[in-house]
């Protein structure tokens, strides 16, 4: 039997509806822009993105707006699963939030392979949710059992943001996956803005579980914010699928994310006065004003869940995929509109921009200060303020290295 060729795919498996077609509110604060024919058009003419996942396709307007592309023509379903438009792959799927008893509440991402089951899917989420048109609604049952009915279904299950201080698995709900959920039936694990690869390798037990990236996507600039190179036969479900098993060569190649410091829970946050926290542990209370309303960072909630699973220094297994630092172009100094046009008028995607496009013939097309900090960017060597309490961190302003 012949072995199929494999080719790079670029995925960014989390992105939200802000509203139908029809003008419905889906996330209510997403962009109204992000419907779900723009979220498609955007991923093939400016992203260069061929897989998507977009995770508000419970949502029975959205379900309209589906069944409208399939029936028109302009979408279509495809074996492997998922809808194609042009080269590029939509995945549906759903982010859905539990609160066990005496718990905060998690977020959870679930992909179905065909549109029916998506439906199907919806209409049993609908007997246990108050409001199934919205964005990460609660659902009133156990993890456990939202698990079972995704497997069920033959979907893949995805703890989202998982260290995000407020709604993730380990930010807000438990220290120990097994509490709540079925290890065995995690599919992989999305690391959030804040985290990177090495963060989470003091976590014991994602030690056999595949990371990815996304970009958590509220508007159309942030889709590709953070992202995942593939190696697939073609960009659908069950290739997905085969790459977080790694089976049949299929595997994810690399994450490419934001540096965490760019993230807006990377440091602990003072609610009091604003302030971040100088160190990377933090203490109790505030340094600047004493306060103890403060908002872990991700990094020191991280550490405190490495003690208590026995490590303290991370672990990176061999098979790994690197995880890339990269600054998106939005965030690069000197890129404004009318710099961001030229060079998508000459290298087609921000992809071929950030992967494909040479050095010198960037600085053919933007002035060389700009060319120069795409170049860092790429290399992920911008210098970076530090984010905290749901403030983004950003670029320095010489851009220069730290």
């Amino acid at each position: 039997m012949t072995e199929q060729p494999l080719s790079r795919v670029f995925a960014d498996l989390h992105i939200h509806i802000g509203s139908t077609s029809r003008g419905e509110a889906v996330k209510i604060s997403g962009s109204r822009d992000l419907t779900f024919s723009r979220i498609a058009q955007e991923a093939v003419h400016r992203k260069g993105i061929g897989l998507l996942g977009i995770i508000d396709c419970h949502s029975p307007g959205v379900q309209a707006d589906i069944a409208h592309c399939l029936e028109t023509g302009e979408m279509a379903e495809i074996a492997g699963g998922g809808i194609r438009y042009r080269d590029t792959t939509i995945l549906l799927g759903s982010e859905i939030e539990v609160k066990e008893p005496d718990r905060g509440a998690a977020h959870y991402l679930a992909f179905l392979p065909t549109f029916a089951l998506m439906r199907d899917f919806t209409s049993w989420m609908s007997r246990h949710m108050r409001n199934v048109q919205l964005s990460s609604q609660r659902i009133y049952v156990s993890t456990r059992e939202l698990q079972r009915e995704v497997k069920a279904r033959g979907g893949l299950f995805i703890p989202a943001h998982v260290f995000t201080p407020h709604k993730s698995l380990y930010g807000s709900c438990t220290d120990d996956m097994s509490d709540v959920l079925d290890p065995g039936e995690v599919d992989a694990v999305e690391l959030g803005l804040s985290a990177d690869s090495a963060m989470a390798g003091l976590i014991p037990e994602l030690d056999g579980l595949q990371f990815v990236t996304n970009s958590d996507a509220h508007s159309l600039a942030k889709i590709g914010r953070e992202y995942n190179e593939l190696r697939l036969a073609e960009p659908s479900f069950r290739e997905l699928a085969l790459a977080l098993k790694k089976r049949e060569g299929r595997h994810i190649a690399a994450n490419y994310g934001l540096n965490p410091l760019l993230g807006k829970y990377h440091r602990t946050y003072c609610l009091n006065c604003g302030s971040l926290a100088e160190e990377e542990r933090s203490t109790e209370r505030c340094a600047q004003c004493g306060s103890v309303k403060l908002t872990r960072g991700v990094m020191d909630r991280i550490e405190e869940l490495g003690a208590h699973q026995g490590r303290t220094e991370a672990y990176m297994p061999e098979d790994r995929p690197p995880y890339v630092y990269q600054v998106p172009l939005e965030f690069v100094p000197g890129i404004g509109k009318a710099a961001m046009a030229k060079l998508l008028d000459r290298f087609g995607t921000e992809m071929n921009i950030l992967h494909d496009a040479p050095e010198e013939e960037i600085a053919k097309t933007v002035p060389a200060k700009t060319a120069e900090m795409i170049a860092r960017a790429r290399a992920g060597k911008l210098a970076l303020d530090a984010g905290g309490g749901g403030r983004y961190g950003r670029v320095a302003k010489s851009g220069k290295d730290a």
